[in-house]
């Protein structure tokens, strides 16, 4: 599993930390459509050369779509209230993959601003419930970044379209239930948020059941 160092922005736990709070907050704090969104003070060109565990996001990883043997659910993003200007043609689709090496998300978005960094999260809520809520824990309470949390790091392409893989080598719990992509500059702004839905009622449950093949763990760390 590589630790993903991308284009003009790269993330470390104190950026990552910054926006938790924006994430996860109540809809009443964040910014609407027709707002200035607030900036996020940093360089945003830091170096991220430390490796802690901090996958988020592989090109050359298997698509969700493709991990053999995996439970999939997937959907089509919506549009969010908190979003900033000029994102109001965003679509695009993630699909989570919960297999016996651990967890996959995938995402695709067309309609983004060109060459601009993204980050987007795995959510403990629906889309309409509370902005969907806070990220997904693997251990609630645990550390607000990887592997504790799954986030994923992208950045769009002169076409405004953005696409990458991320990987856990954990199963992610029922509770994973959304994915919100924000701006990395604006992180407190959610442009849309995905609900996953199984493609085979009960296949979550049955990957969660039959747990990691720890015959192949480590397959996901070692295998790009």
């Amino acid at each position: 599993m590589k630790t993903l160092t991308f284009g003009r922005a790269s993330v470390v736990p104190a950026l990552i930390a910054l926006g938790l709070a924006a994430c996860g907050s109540d809809p009443s704090d964040a910014a609407d459509t027709d707002t200035d969104p607030m900036t996020t003070d940093m360089d945003m060109d830091m170096d991220m050369d430390m490796d802690m565990n901090m996958n988020m996001g592989d090109p050359d990883a298997t698509p969700a779509d493709d991990v053999a043997g995996a439970a999939l659910a997937r959907g089509e993003y919506s549009l969010m209230d908190t979003r900033p200007a000029g994102y109001d043609g965003v679509t695009g689709t993630a699909v989570i993959a919960r297999s016996p090496l651990g967890t996959s998300i995938t995402t695709e978005l067309a309609g983004l601003l060109p060459n601009v960094d993204y980050i987007s999260h795995a959510h403990a809520q629906a889309c309409d419930d509370g902005n969907a809520g806070p990220h997904y824990q693997f251990e609630v309470g645990g550390p607000e970044f990887p592997p504790n949390e799954i986030h994923l790091a992208f950045t769009s392409d002169n076409d405004g379209n953005g696409f990458m893989t991320a990987e856990n080598a954990k199963i992610a719990g029922t509770a994973a239930v959304s994915f919100v992509v924000h701006p990395m500059e604006f992180i407190d702004n959610k442009i849309a948020c995905v609900d996953f839905v199984e493609d085979e009622p009960g296949s979550i449950d049955a990957a969660i059941g039959a747990g990691l093949d720890k015959s192949t763990m480590g397959d996901m760390d070692h295998e790009h």
